[in-house]
């Protein structure tokens, strides 16, 4: 009988995925449940993520003729009910103020008192609020287009809350743009999703798949979304980005005109697209293992963590010097857009523990010294990506160590990759596609299929089925050819197929 390999995160994976989830980002010190029911606290290492994240993203957004706005968080409830589509979309996620103050009653308690005019709801996105501003920013042809972005927070009030991936409250940028023409927001739409889709695959090395949502996947009150889709370590797909084109949906509701060339009055076509802190969970899903966190070097806060190693105070007095020396050289070092970002940890503590804490958050690289190691001019340097650690000298260390990142960040998108093209199949037969779904031991729900690549026509009648699987087109991939096909759910012939998958 083979002994099992004792590792840092228990359960494993393949033990219980959401439990070994919830373990991660306890190990790595990340986030941790508020007193607040369904909201979140996130600490210092897990928001070092969230703006690496603020930061790649808002020079892409300002790069592609973005600027960054603020808006209210509180939106009018009539706000809302001039989109019908939309506030029947969200109605049910939303958080509502009715009062504006407290008073201390009769028991001594605090009570609600002086009740609004019209109940505010607490924003679970802002198209309405942003849409009232655009309507008085924009009268002529000459101010489109409008290109903004706020970053700011939104609640939608989740029954069954789960760090970083569902919380009533959580952290987000949404872009919102107004167009002259049908054409320039189709562009700005597909410009934010291709913007998304760089960002995953170049800064948190996640393999995305970019495509446009069935009609009952879309958002509320769009005339069509477009998404990036990520596998995770247990075959679930987490929509990681969208970006809507919301034809002049939101403008008749929210009156956004203006005069055109020849002095007409004419809707603007408006997008929205949003980004959000459940992109730290699919950073944690796609890429972590058995004993902790996974960090590409790209997103992490720190990419090197130096650990010196000494036995007396001669010796640290030495040694912390030397690698103080070392951690300045390195911190010069300019790395995709930042200079290097290095910890020195030179506390009294066993260098086991150190190293198995900076393992579980998830460092890049982890660099020990001693003395030994400075009389020889070299370093011992351990790979979060690998299990075994090597010494090298000091010199080749900092020559090399942009290229060590990128091989890091390289092969975590590789073998994110690969993991996602083996678990997905096409299917052609509706028995085949339920096999696929049916989870392949009762206790473990989350071990079934992966993504399966389907011909389908977009029809109600096709929903009794994928519910009873609890399976959801996630996207109609905008790189797939289109060829004659039978639908697996209706026999009726199609050129269009889809993704679909179990989902967060």
């Amino acid at each position: 009988m083979n002994k099992k390999t004792k590792t840092a995160i228990s359960p494993t994976r393949e033990e219980n995925y959401p439990e070994w989830y919830q373990q991660v980002i306890k190990a790595a010190d990340l986030a941790e449940i508020s007193p607040v029911r369904g909201c979140m606290v996130i600490k210092p290492w897990g928001w070092g993520l969230w703006e690496n994240t603020q930061r790649v993203l808002d020079k892409m957004f300002k790069d592609t003729g973005h600027e960054n706005a603020y808006f209210p968080l509180f939106i009018p409830k009539s706000f809302l009910e001039k989109e019908a589509e939309h506030v029947d979309g969200f109605a049910k996620e939303c958080a509502v103020v009715t009062h504006h103050r407290l008073e201390q009653g009769p028991d001594g308690k605090l009570h609600p008192a002086g009740p609004l005019d019209e109940p505010l709801i607490v924003r679970p996105t802002s198209e309405t609020i942003i849409g009232a501003m655009f309507a008085k920013w924009i009268q002529s042809y000459r101010d489109l287009p409008l290109k903004i972005n706020q970053w700011c927070n939104v609640v939608r009030w989740e029954m069954r809350p789960r760090i970083f991936l569902r919380t009533a409250e959580f952290l987000w940028q949404e872009g919102h743009t107004a167009h002259a023409t049908a054409e320039e927001a189709w562009e700005e739409t597909r410009m934010m999703l291709d913007v998304y889709a760089d960002f995953a695959e170049n800064t948190m090395a996640i393999p995305v798949i970019k495509g446009e949502k069935s009609a009952g996947e879309r958002f509320p009150g769009a005339d069509a979304t477009l998404t990036i889709e990520a596998m995770m370590q247990d075959r679930k797909a987490l929509q990681a980005g969208t970006s809507h084109f919301l034809g002049q949906n939101f403008s008749r509701a929210q009156e956004i005109k203006f005069q055109d060339q020849n002095s007409t009055e004419c809707f603007a076509y408006t997008t929205s697209w949003g980004m959000s802190t459940r992109m730290i969970g699919a950073l944690i899903m796609a890429h972590s293992d058995d004993d902790g966190l996974v960090l590409p070097p790209r997103i992490a806060p720190k990419q090197i963590v130096i650990m010196p190693i000494f036995r007396n105070d001669e010796e640290r007095s030495q040694v912390v010097a030397h690698c103080e020396q070392l951690k300045r050289e390195l911190e010069q070092i300019p790395y995709y857009g930042r200079m290097l970002e290095v910890l020195l940890d030179a506390r009294d503590v066993r260098g086991g523990e150190k190293k198995w804490m900076y393992i579980k958050r998830g460092v890049p690289i982890r660099v020990e010294i001693g003395p030994r190691d400075i009389e020889n001019d070299s370093v011992f340097v351990g790979r979060r990506d690998q299990e075994k650690s090597a010494g090298m000298s000091r010199t080749e260390f900092i020559g090399q160590i942009t290229s060590i990142l990128d091989d890091i960040q390289n092969g975590l998108f590789t073998r994110a990759l690969a993991f996602r093209e083996e678990h997905t199949r096409v299917i052609t037969d509706l028995d085949e596609f339920k096999a696929y779904f049916t989870p392949r031991n009762e206790e473990q729900p989350e071990i079934h299929g992966g993504f399966a690549h389907c011909h389908f026509v977009d029809e109600p009648e096709i929903q009794n089925v994928l519910k009873d699987l609890k399976v959801t087109p996630r996207c109609i991939p905008l790189a797939d050819e289109p060829f004659d096909g039978a639908c697996i759910f209706t026999g009726k012939k199609t050129v269009t197929r889809a993704i679909f998958a179990k989902s967060y």
